[in-house]
């Protein structure tokens, strides 16, 4: 049998693409992290094709990623029936973009109080790996910003969020020169989701490229820092918008052409969802999808 150990450093290996990262993760040293895998490959042969920039799985790598998976699935399953059908015990798995991630998670944890048995797993993803995480028994509730075409996944729409142009506090936007001025805030959506809001703001203009850019981040709740030291102007969703502490530094530009878009609701649709599950969705709708308006 293959020991389980080895099984979450290869999945964490995969995932994150680097032994380092892998290592952070499981509270390893890196040396054990290639440790482990030495063992899995000196039993099953060459999993990993170690490329100067990422890792290429072989098809011995995809055949144990695969089982691992399964495994976990299994694991899962088992869990589920232990626990029984209880809404306040046992494990709740969702996986969600950065932006309503940051919206529901304090909703997440007053369930989890009122419900002490809960064990809730929250990641952040984007999309696609929001849709394979719920596809491959990862998380049993997903959220997505596009609708996915799948027989497997049960989906409905959540909620709807309005993108928005946001700058500092003090500063007025008139008109396109405004933003040269300011100069943007990008993200790993930025570039998207400005020429999506801008392109109907402000008709005909050069294009976001040809702003000048003040600062990158790739981490949802840091986008308006910049903003609120009055370093630039960035455009992102309203849920974290929202979230963003400093409300008081920051202004959205108001009377603009919307831009919204939806977030829908997925998980397996070859079984219900468990009662854990059920609860969360209905506390949720109440206290975000119930309280937001676009």
């Amino acid at each position: 049998m293959i020991q389980p150990q080895w099984l979450r450093t290869f999945e964490a290996l995969v995932e994150l693409g680097n032994f380092t990262r892998a290592a952070e993760r499981l509270d390893l040293t890196q040396a054990a992290v290639s440790q482990h895998i030495k063992h899995l490959e000196s039993r099953l042969g060459p999993l990993l094709l170690r490329q100067s920039r990422k890792l290429e799985l072989t098809p011995a790598g995809h055949a144990l990623l695969d089982y691992q998976r399964e495994l976990q699935a299994a694991d899962q399953r088992l869990q589920q029936r232990l626990a029984g059908d209880d809404a306040t015990r046992g494990e709740l798995s969702l996986i969600t973009p950065g932006s309503i991630g940051l919206a529901i998670y304090p909703h997440l944890l007053a369930l989890q109080r009122e419900a002490p048995g809960l064990t809730i797993r929250h990641r952040f993803g984007p999309t696609a790996e929001v849709i394979d995480a719920v596809l491959d028994n990862r998380a049993e509730l997903g959220l997505a910003t596009r609708r996915p075409d799948d027989p497997r996944l049960s989906v409905s729409l959540f909620t709807r969020e309005a993108l928005e142009l946001v700058v500092p506090a003090g500063e007025r936007v008139d008109g396109w020169d405004d933003l040269v001025r300011l100069g943007f805030i990008d993200h790993p959506d930025g570039h998207d989701m400005a020429t999506r809001l801008l392109s109907r703001c402000f008709p005909g203009n050069p294009g976001i490229r040809r702003l000048p850019c003040h600062g990158f981040t790739n981490q949802i709740g840091l986008i308006l820092a910049p903003v609120a030291e009055g370093l630039g102007f960035s455009v992102l969703p309203r849920f974290a918008r929202e979230a963003f502490a400093k409300s008081e530094a920051i202004r959205v530009v108001k009377g603009l052409p919307a831009v919204v878009d939806s977030l829908w609701l997925l998980h397996r649709a070859e079984w219900p969802l468990s009662a854990r599950a059920s609860r969360a969705v209905e506390w949720l709708s109440v206290r975000v999808v119930g309280a937001s308006s676009v």
